[in-house]
């Protein structure tokens, strides 16, 4: 997309994100498994957002780091409650992590697919792996692609409707390359027209075990969700749990 770089998704949601994605995952059961894969460790967060695994996960007594290279989303996250228990820096998840070592690092509900080329995403496993300690964890959350939902390959839903106010989503996806892109394009009475702009770049399954392994770091459990709910062939999200070698 032109004109999009690596803080435009922050800049376009992060005066929403809390209210749109509050209910995207159930936090208590992310951040009692997260917790306990930590075992009392330093933790460190890759695109930590509003804080909105990152501050509870802090009240549970750990050590949390956070990078993000949004200052709208980190603006949020600094003016909510406890929100200085959180170590937050401005970074780049594929180049800049705060030193190590951590025993667990973690990048929550696609964030991983922010990172727009293979050489980003393949960067971002080298840097973690590189951050954790030995037996460290690096999990990653994310849905499992489906190129069906790409046809045909641009496409315009409505998101959410109410008498003062209309959400549009817009995409276009180029299955090959594995990327998608596009808006929210919120219409409201009162304030005009506003565009939330996103960008993916999808990982299939052995596309992201094959970037772990490079990385030194293995497959050791991968669920549906945080509550450790099983894999299955039909799922259509999951939480991979890797190891450092």
């Amino acid at each position: 997309m032109r004109g999009y770089d690596d803080a435009s998704y922050g800049e376009g949601f992060a005066d929403v994100y809390d209210d749109w994605y509050a209910g995207i995952t159930d936090t208590d059961a992310t951040v009692a498994t997260l917790s306990a894969l930590a075992n009392g460790g330093r933790v460190l967060e890759l695109g930590v957002g509003t804080g909105r695994l990152a501050i509870p996960l802090a009240s549970t007594g750990l050590d949390v780091y956070g990078v993000d290279s949004s200052t709208a989303m980190l603006r949020q996250l600094a003016a909510k409650p406890n929100s200085a228990a959180v170590h937050v820096s401005l970074a780049d998840m594929a180049e800049e992590l705060p030193a190590g070592p951590f025993s667990l690092i973690f990048v929550a509900y696609n964030t991983i697919f922010n990172l727009t080329t293979e050489q980003r995403q393949r960067s971002c496993f080298a840097q973690v792996a590189q951050r954790l300690s030995d037996g460290g964890t690096f999990v990653v959350e994310a849905f499992v692609p489906d190129p069906s939902l790409h046809d045909p390959p641009s496409q315009v839903a409505v998101r959410s409707m109410a008498v003062d106010r209309v959400v549009l989503s817009v995409t276009q996806a180029r299955v090959d390359a594995q990327l998608a892109e596009g808006h929210f394009i919120e219409i409201t009475e009162a304030g005009g027209v506003r565009l939330r702009p996103w960008s993916i770049r999808w990982v299939t399954l052995e596309q992201l075990d094959n970037m772990a392994a490079a990385a030194g770091l293995a497959l050791a459990e991968r669920w549906e969700a945080f509550d450790r709910s099983p894999f299955s062939a039909t799922s259509t999200r999951h939480v991979s749990v890797y190891r450092k070698n």
